[in-house]
């Protein structure tokens, strides 16, 4: 459990950031990692609760207490305490497929569950994981585990993001045959095209493919199935289907003006930027924010990282509108621990410079030849519904619509297979089995669930391969 008194003889120290005038001129991740001895002692805080929150209930609805991929963090911090860094990495690695992102992007909602927490001092079990995984990529822990005996069976899995990798990647090591399809130049879904990389480099991601390769992962590059791909092709070809495409439709905001130029949705914005570090040539026209006013409507991580990159490319002033109500800066602990809380959150990219507006609505856009210049804003109440006399303007030349996703596109890939889509128009399955309505179909992540996190994507990535491999051979030895 660590040092049995550590929790009282160790302050709670994490992370810091590189001054923002530094970091906001290059496009590098910018944390600076806490020493050994500082990680051992964070460590050794960890009490091993009768109940460790921490490491997750075994629930699957959101907002439950704890990690989704039931990572054993009481167990690698006691391994980290006491120096002993490979077996941690072993440890994590037996519950989390790609440690070194959820290191770096998960929001940690094991901290939030920490009993440490109570008082606002939480294990640094964010950090400490992070540390682990990098060290395990540093001195070659992490090799390829390519199967002792192949199975025989072929198994497509379409989409290459978070669930697509840790699927394919638990296949592979059962011992089938995995082709992963992507519709874009390089693997990793939205960790590569949507995280901007001044939060996480993507050379994290090339080293887990050729890991995958090195396993007996086949990847088919710029194969957009349901479009250049046949569906029904690859269903009579392959023995099982994993459809792991993530929910890519943004939700629109559809007022006068939508139309002007300068309105762009943030997974526009985001990519182009992404393909401009990584020197993969760009479609389209460039969306730039320099020297701009630009306004990101939307208040979650999606807006954060819009704020961040404009704060890179040199945009004259930023603002964030969010229409939900500003929350508290400090929540009830007792009404809502071990749960994750509704609190005021700052993230790295609100320190580069962007003034937040909260219980904001737009109502419409104006422009002049053609372009957006104007943003025409009410407040709204606990309902929200607009305050009488309480409309304002937005200069703006720039507008990101960042207020998330609504389901995966369904034109394409999911007509064209036909499958039962749930009422919030994802596609039809259960965590029992993950199975849709078509026999040797399964689907997994935001395209079964709808947005959600990183460590969601890849516990249900991990889970479907558990049911695929069921499926094909009647039983399976997988992790569930």
């Amino acid at each position: 459990m660590g040092k049995v008194t550590g929790f009282l003889e160790f302050e709670r120290r994490d992370r810091v950031y590189e001054p923002v005038n530094d970091r906001i001129k290059t496009w590098k991740e910018f944390v600076v990692p806490l020493s050994e001895q500082d990680l051992r002692d964070q460590a050794a805080r960890c009490m091993n609760c009768g109940i460790p929150y921490c490491h997750g209930t075994g629930s699957v609805q959101p907002g439950t207490p704890g990690c989704p991929v039931n990572n054993q963090i009481p167990d690698w911090n006691d391994l980290v305490y006491n120096g002993n860094w490979e077996e941690a990495a072993r440890n994590l690695h037996s519950t989390n497929n790609f440690p070194e992102v959820t290191g770096r992007i998960c929001p940690a909602p094991c901290e939030a569950s920490c009993t440490l927490n109570l008082d606002d001092h939480p294990v640094t079990i964010k950090s400490i994981e992070c540390e682990i995984a990098d060290r395990s990529l540093k001195n070659g822990w992490v090799q390829p585990e390519p199967a002792s005996q192949k199975t025989g069976k072929k198994v497509a899995v379409i989409g290459s993001g978070p669930a697509g990798l840790a699927c394919a990647q638990q296949l592979a090591r059962a011992g089938h045959d995995v082709h992963v399809y992507e519709k874009y130049a390089k693997a990793g879904g939205l960790l590569r095209y949507g995280i901007p990389d001044f939060k996480m480099e993507k050379d994290l991601i090339d080293v887990r493919v050729r890991q995958m390769e090195a396993e007996g992962v086949t990847f088919h590059y710029g194969a957009h199935v349901g479009t250049t791909v046949d569906a029904q092709e690859l269903v009579k070809t392959y023995d099982a289907i994993a459809l792991t495409g993530g929910a890519e439709a943004p939700r629109d905001l559809p007022v006068q003006g939508r139309d002007l130029d300068g309105i762009h949705f943030a997974m526009d914005f985001l990519p182009q930027q992404n393909r401009r570090v990584s020197g993969e040539p760009l479609t389209g026209k460039d969306i730039l924010a320099t020297n701009k006013h630009v306004v990101v409507i939307g208040g979650g991580d999606t807006g954060s990282d819009c704020i961040g990159t404009s704060a890179r490319h040199g945009a004259k002033q930023i603002v964030q509108l969010e229409i939900m109500p500003e929350p508290p800066e400090r929540e009830n602990k007792l009404l809502t621990w071990p749960n994750w809380p509704l609190k005021m959150r700052t993230s790295s990219s609100h320190q580069e410079g962007a003034k937040r507006e909260f219980a904001v609505l737009t109502q419409r856009f104006s422009g002049e030849k053609g372009k957006v210049t104007t943003l025409h804003c009410v407040h709204v109440d606990s309902k929200m519904q607009p305050i009488v006399g309480s409309e304002f303007i937005i200069k703006a030349d720039l507008v990101l619509l960042a207020m998330g996703f609504v389901h995966p596109v369904h034109d394409g890939l999911l007509k064209g297979l036909g499958v039962e889509l749930d009422p919030r128009g994802n596609v039809r399955a259960s965590t029992n089995d993950y199975q849709t309505s078509l026999a040797k179909v399964f689907t997994a992540g935001d395209m079964r669930r709808g947005q959600s996190l990183v460590v969601w994507a890849i516990r249900e990535g991990r889970q479907c391969a558990h049911m695929v491999d069921r499926f094909l051979m009647g039983s399976s030895t997988l992790p569930l």
